[in-house]
């Protein structure tokens, strides 16, 4: 055991040596593009803050925008390709633990049984559309594999699930940003359907939700406002450095462990072991209640979304098949019509199916705006608790997925 953990130490240390080398070989027009890919997310979040309507399109939207507009320019500085490789590979790994500290797993007995179950035939619903659809499209792209385990990750959690899984199924930024482009798209049709019609349509088959007077205006309220909004003041400095050094010590454990296993298995490794150590973290009730946390993890993916998306091929893009698009259509909606039906034979209720499908389709930060427009606040924290489930069970399922399909698809 005492060698075991000797070597694992002696791994973490070569991990962050292996950064601190790169760093300090950097080029003055490296270095500027760094501090971009690290501060211009802040722009993107007081944008977000101050305008209504870019907040609408979504601060991880406008993040590829940006990236995908500094990829097209020709100012890019020689060696920017280990730099931008650099980025993706700490920020994933930074950003997941920080996303499930703040978790309470312990609640998670506590949820529901309606929602519970609501919760177990969307996921069901979602893996058995992606497997039907990537027996329909298998042709058309060999790598296609790896793109439903990506869809299983991102509809089972959201984008950092997505972003893991690129890195795990070693998944081309091309095909990465297609996917994220063609999914934000059309996860923004579903989630228009649902609020404008979606419980009149699905009340033909679904009963009514009950209403218990047991909600909270205040839990609504609080989810509803700005995460961002003070995570730079100075009250919240000491905090968050405390969760990004917890978070830096599970990238550590995880990077040792990693340089243990064989060389294709390393970001696998790394992926599962920080969200296992990421939950493990939050049964600590210090950890648990460090602020912000959550919102650090996120500013986290911006950087990863502003800096993969700088890297994309627009030429390339553009010549895409239409067939993902195809692709990711079907296991949307398709994953909505399998859901509803299932929920009819459990008889469970309209708010509770629009609900739980919102959080896993279109992650948590939805939830409150579906809640609104139903205007149930009772919904919210059953919503709100799936989401941050299916943020733990995302890596895991879109893997295990992945790999099945690969191995029996034919």
């Amino acid at each position: 055991m005492r060698v075991f953990g000797t070597s694992l130490f002696c791994s973490s240390v070569k991990v962050f040596f292996i950064f601190a080398q790169i760093l300090l070989h950097m080029s003055l027009p490296l270095i500027l593009l760094a501090l971009f890919y690290v501060f211009a997310p802040m722009g993107v979040l007081h944008l977000c803050h101050k305008y209504p309507f870019v907040n609408k399109l979504g601060a991880v939207l406008i993040a590829y925008a940006a990236g995908l507009l500094l990829g097209a320019l020709p100012i890019m500085p020689d060696g920017h390709g280990k730099l931008q490789e650099m980025i993706m590979t700490i920020s994933i790994p930074l950003a997941i633990p920080l996303l499930l500290f703040s978790s309470n797993f312990r609640q998670w007995s506590a949820l529901a049984g309606k929602s519970l179950l609501s919760m177990v035939l969307a996921v069901i619903s979602v893996v058995v559309t992606v497997t039907i659809g990537y027996y329909l499209f298998r042709d058309t792209n060999p790598q296609l594999w790896k793109v439903s385990g990506m869809l299983v990750g991102v509809y089972t959690g959201g984008t950092p699930n997505l972003a893991s899984l690129k890195l795990m199924l070693d998944v081309d930024e091309n095909t990465y940003i297609l996917t994220h482009t063609y999914d934000m798209v059309i996860s923004a049709a579903y989630f228009f359907l649902l609020i404008f019609g979606g419980r009149q349509v699905f009340r033909l088959i679904l009963p009514a939700f009950r209403l218990s007077g047991q909600g909270s205006n205040h839990l609504m309220e609080e989810a509803a406002e700005d995460p961002y909004w003070g995570i730079l003041q100075p009250g919240m400095r000491r905090p968050l450095l405390t969760g990004l050094a917890i978070s830096l010590l599970i990238f550590g454990i995880a990077g040792g462990v990693s340089l243990l296993v064989p060389q294709s298995l390393t970001m696998v490794t790394v992926i599962l072991l920080i969200t296992s150590l990421g939950i493990a973290a939050s049964f600590v009730k210090r950890i648990r209640q460090i602020e912000k946390s959550f919102e650090l993890g996120m500013y986290l993916i911006l950087i990863f979304s502003l800096t993969v998306s700088s890297m994309v091929n627009v030429n390339e893009m553009l010549k895409a098949s239409p067939q993902l698009i195809y692709y990711i259509t079907l296991v949307i909606f398709g994953s909505l019509l399998l859901h509803v039906l299932l929920a009819a034979i459990f008889r469970i209720d309209t708010d509770t199916v629009m609900i739980t499908s919102t959080a896993l389709i279109c992650s948590p930060p939805f939830v409150p705006v579906i809640a609104g427009a139903l205007k149930n606040r009772e919904i919210l924290v059953p919503g709100l608790t799936v989401g941050i489930i299916g943020y733990a069970i995302g890596n895991y399922l879109g893997y295990i997925v992945a790999n099945l399909l690969h191995a029996y698809g034919g």
